[in-house]
């Protein structure tokens, strides 16, 4: 018997399309009235870091554009997962966003013990702003001034270096434990609840090292408090020329480049979801905001939702592999 012709078939297909259309049309209305009341950026990192940073360059701008405020809200700690979780569980209406760290997307989901209380699949891309590769930084006192004394301090001084980290699970922890592994030397990680407060115990000597992106740690450079003995991306960084790349000084693996991203929880109207790339784009591509990231060592770099998409899973799967061939564990 054909099926398809069947009334019982016919009508809930009927039903179904009908349904379809009502659900776009809800959506094309709500984009059309969105936002309708302050929209709430959090940010799973306390203040001071490079996502914290990219979430309030673009707060402003793109507030004014939708013409309603743009709220950051630092819900820092357990690797990002309590931002993670209260933007899934938030009204997908464009109301809460998510500015992700590419580390909590796309590692730490991999390296929890425990059952993940989100995954990938819970948000919806909606724009990528920054990219920015990390640099290794070490404090004032360390007896180092580049890569190859580094990496001989640390082989005459195995376990004595300690290296900080956002979070277990991190792309600073995933990245020590790459250097580990590539330089034959042996590190000591102490985990924070952010590059912030990593940051104050780095310039308070309370930790040796660490690995970042160059934002938060540009002022400290220049002043010579900090000390950048390589870039991990595939180039150097502008605005710290004379830092060669991990290429340059024989770790030609040690690549880790961030980015920084917002994302809706995933039922959020494609409508919402296009109307808020178009207005992020903007933001990203004014001379204000491409010169505020040359200036922090990062890029402004826009990805459109279906690109960023494509992107964050690919890099999903690619350090799924170096955290389960480093054999890291988070929280």
């Amino acid at each position: 018997m054909n099926t398809s012709s069947h009334p019982l078939f016919t009508r809930r297909r009927i039903g179904a399309l009908a349904a379809a259309a009502l659900l776009a049309g809800t959506g094309t209305a709500l984009a059309q009235t969105y936002p309708s009341k302050p929209v709430t950026l959090m940010v799973p990192t306390a203040a001071g870091g490079t996502t914290d940073i990219a979430g309030r360059m673009l707060a402003d701008p793109l507030g004014k554009a939708l013409g309603q405020p743009v709220i950051v809200d630092n819900r820092g700690g357990a690797s990002g997962v309590i931002a993670a979780v209260a933007v899934k569980r938030a009204e997908a209406d464009g109301h809460t966003l998510l500015m992700q760290y590419s580390g909590y997307h796309v590692i730490s989901p991999h390296v929890t013990k425990q059952k993940p209380q989100w995954v990938p699949e819970d948000f919806r891309a909606v724009a990528n702003v920054l990219s920015a590769p990390q640099v290794v930084v070490v404090r004032e006192g360390i007896p180092v001034k580049n890569m190859a004394e580094l990496i001989a301090y640390a082989k005459a001084n195995p376990g004595k270096l300690t290296y900080a980290s956002s979070g277990p699970g991190s792309l600073q922890h995933v990245t020590g434990a790459m250097l580990e592994q590539q330089a034959g030397i042996q590190l000591t990680h102490i985990p924070y609840k952010g590059t912030g407060p990593a940051l104050q115990d780095l310039l308070g000597a309370q930790v040796d090292m660490t690995f970042g992106t160059p934002p938060p740690f540009m002022q400290f450079i220049q002043s010579g408090k900090l000390r950048a003995v390589a870039v991990t991306g595939k180039s150097r960084v502008a605005s710290l020329p004379s830092v060669p790349t991990a290429t340059e000084v024989g770790l030609p693996n040690l690549d880790a480049t961030s980015w920084f991203a917002v994302f809706a929880p995933a039922k959020t109207p494609q409508p919402v979801i296009e109307k808020l790339s178009a207005e992020i784009a903007k933001v990203v591509a004014t001379p204000a905001f491409q010169q505020k990231a040359a200036e922090l060592g990062a890029t402004a770099d826009y990805m459109s939702p279906q690109k960023l998409a494509d992107y964050s899973k690919a890099e999903y799967l690619r350090w799924g592999k170096v955290v389960e061939a480093a054999k890291i564990e988070g929280d």
